[in-house]
């Protein structure tokens, strides 16, 4: 891993359905200045900027690193566009880390952003060939059959997706930060709404948010205020058409978490690491996760959601902050599983922090579940 590296500064916008106070400039640099003032420094003692952002078309702006250099104070400086589709918060963060960890820059900014207000990224994400109607209507549309093929293989029953909806938006009304604040949500309020993807609702998916979120990386000699310290970082992708491909439990997945696993020296996850922040824009994507990444044995998820033992007050806690499914800025959501992990190790996760947090998994998946980056944190160097 070369260098020790730490986060040190995490800085956060409220999400949202629409942002109109303020440019995307605007929005990414409240992010980066509230993360420069949690590290106790400013624009003048970053030495690189990596932005992350999902597919341009998204906002109809093309390479916006480009024109929002100054707004992050980048001017003169190094600076890198990361774009790994949905996981790309995550790749983000990793691509910063390793700018510290191979000894290139001591301080690096990076920031993730969407502004969906901006966009409709459920028909930018329709398949419509030439010539042929879509039979599929954004992410939803391409992942219900994955899920209904982990339902079918088994057995989970239909409410599964149900406890995790409820589970993460009774999270969010901790979190100040979070999009969806539902007071008084419960499992007869999500089966009344419309079913979009069978076997998908409404209130099982996550909302389109405006939002950033950035994070200032450090080298174990420029280290300010209270550090969350990398302890093992992970990339992986794999073709998203191949013969033989498990879309349900992709090898890719399973490949990244045994790699940042045995950096960190995690030979069982669910005891040895206290909380995860995971990429969960659909319910059931819980239970599916909970088994790619070595939670659960394979058919076992579902029984470990079903048993509470992923909520806040669980044995592993799964996203305390309310996930993916409370607050969805897309190029910003796998920046703040992240995020979260190292707000969580340095005790500063506020009325969601989870008590002892002591190491903790940020995890992000993206496109056709073809790309993942991990990492995990922990509050002792490595």
């Amino acid at each position: 891993m070369g260098n020790r590296c730490a986060v040190i500064g995490v800085g956060q916008t409220r999400y949202t359905t629409k942002r109109r106070d303020v440019s995307i400039a605007g929005l990414v640099r409240e992010a980066a200045l509230r993360a420069l003032e949690d590290a106790g420094l400013t624009f003048k003692d970053i030495d690189a900027v990596v932005v992350g952002k999902a597919p341009d078309l998204f906002e109809g702006v093309m390479m916006p690193e480009a024109y929002l250099a100054d707004a992050l104070g980048a001017a003169g400086k190094p600076m890198m566009r990361v774009h790994t589709a949905g996981s790309v918060g995550g790749s983000t963060a990793l691509v910063g880390a390793s700018l510290v960890q191979g000894g290139v820059h001591d301080r690096v900014l990076v920031v993730a952003f969407e502004k969906q207000s901006e966009s409709n990224a459920t028909w930018a994400l329709s398949t419509h060939l030439p010539f042929n109607a879509s039979l599929v209507v954004g992410a939803g549309g391409y992942f219900a059959p994955h899920i209904r093929e982990y339902m079918r293989r088994t057995g989970a029953p239909d409410h599964i997706g149900t406890l995790v909806a409820v589970k993460d938006r009774l999270n969010a009304l901790k979190n100040p930060y979070a999009h969806l604040k539902i007071p008084g949500i419960d499992r007869a309020m999500v089966e009344s709404t419309p079913m979009l993807w069978e076997p998908i609702r409404y209130l099982e998916t996550c909302p389109s948010s405006d939002g950033a979120c950035a994070m200032v990386l450090a080298s174990e000699s420029a280290v300010t205020g209270t550090p969350a310290w990398v302890h093992g970082t992970a990339m992986r992708s794999e073709p998203i058409f191949r013969a033989g491909r498990d879309t349900v439990n992709p090898q890719g997945g399973k490949d990244c978490a045994a790699d940042v696993y045995r950096q960190a020296g995690v030979t069982d996850p669910r005891r040895q690491i206290d909380v995860a922040e995971v990429y969960v824009p659909f319910s059931w994507y819980e239970p599916m996760w909970l088994e790619n990444l070595g939670f659960a044995a394979e058919g076992e998820g579902w029984k470990l959601t079903e048993s509470g033992a992923t909520a806040l007050d669980g044995d592993i806690p799964w996203n305390a902050s309310g996930g993916v499914l409370s607050s969805n800025p897309i190029g910003a959501s796998g920046l703040i599983r992240f995020a979260e992990a190292a707000l969580q190790v340095r005790g500063m996760a506020g009325e969601h922090q989870v008590d002892g947090a002591r190491l903790a998994l940020g995890h992000a998946y993206g496109g056709g579940a073809q790309f993942f980056a991990m990492w995990i944190v922990g509050r002792e160097r490595p």
